[in-house]
């Protein structure tokens, strides 16, 4: 008979690359027991989910692959299954897990977090921080129940992704750079300085160099930083200029630096909130979504997950 472990382990070992001893760390259990597990399901469904070579996981079978989405499928509604109980079963609390980029949990989130603790005290918050294709992955695998980030290098169709906000961006040089007497701001006259990148795998990196590739100017990209107060610790040291989001600039902290309006040289992003379509959520968690873009109300998220349900159903 099939066991909810067995295919929580099917599932791990996939996350983790094909790697059983990773994801035995991370289900804390032991590998032994792990393999014995997958291979006693495999004998139930009397085919290999697995490919080995010498006794190692090398990738899927072509079965393998629809038992991993099934079984990721099963697991999400299990959770469902457990998230109504605790609506419904008179707890008030739980837990909130939100996937996010830096700046996001650095200068966005902060205020909307609060409001959120205020209303809903017994809720445990926990936050997961990656890059915008990595935190969409946590909530593809069930590691957060939302998202909130930028746009993401590759697509993820079976989310549901709803715009919050733009994202504008600024020039960041220290106080008393020459940047700051230009009367007006061009791409030519940003270049002429040092600068300092986002990481490659942020989509405002990719939005500030094509600005830059559309007017053949070739920017002098001194190194990436890993985020932004990462890249304000270097302007601040004199290394360079950066350009990045508005909202990242803290004039309360950044008494060192300056900012500039760049907004009519460079694409805004935008930020969306990121949910799963096949799983129940929770009554807090529309909450949170409200408080961090009102406009996206309960009704008007639950309209678009059942107009997203619709759509699949007819493909």
């Amino acid at each position: 008979m099939v066991q909810l472990r067995q295919l929580r382990y099917v599932v791990e070992v996939n996350r983790q690359g094909n790697h059983i001893s990773a994801a035995a760390e991370a289900l804390n259990t032991s590998q032994p027991g792990m393999s014995k597990q997958i291979q006693e399901l495999e004998l139930e469904l009397g085919f290999s989910i697995f490919q080995r070579s010498r006794n190692r996981v090398t990738g899927l079978t072509d079965p393998g692959r629809e038992v991993v989405e099934i079984a990721q499928r099963i697991l999400n509604e299990v959770q469902s299954l457990k998230n109504i109980r605790e609506d419904y079963g008179a707890q008030e609390g739980g837990t909130l897990t939100i996937a996010t980029t830096h700046t996001h949990a650095r200068y966005i989130l902060p205020r909307v977090i609060k409001s959120f603790v205020q209303r809903h005290p017994l809720v445990r918050i926990g936050l997961l921080q990656g890059n915008p294709t990595e935190i969409c992955e946590a909530v593809e695998t069930g590691k957060a129940d939302i998202a909130v980030g930028t746009e993401t290098m590759r697509p993820f169709p079976s989310l549901l992704r709803m715009p919050c906000y733009q994202i504008t961006r600024s020039l960041i040089a220290p106080k008393g750079h020459p940047i700051f007497r230009v009367k007006t701001l061009t791409l030519e006259a940003i270049a002429k300085y040092p600068m300092i990148a986002h990481d490659p795998h942020r989509s405002g990196r990719w939005k500030i160099l094509d600005a830059f590739e559309k007017k053949g100017i070739s920017p002098m990209i001194l190194f990436n930083a890993v985020d932004a107060d990462v890249g304000k610790t270097y302007v601040e040291m004199g290394l360079g200029i950066a350009v990045m989001a508005t909202d990242a600039f803290d004039p309360a902290h950044d008494r060192a630096l300056r900012a500039r309006d760049a907004s009519h040289l460079f694409e805004a992003s935008t930020s969306y909130v990121t949910l799963r379509t096949d799983t129940y959520i929770r009554r807090f968690i529309f909450d949170f979504i409200e408080l961090l873009a009102p406009r996206l109300t309960p009704d008007h998220v639950r309209a678009t997950l059942r107009a997203r349900e619709r759509e699949r159903a007819a493909k």
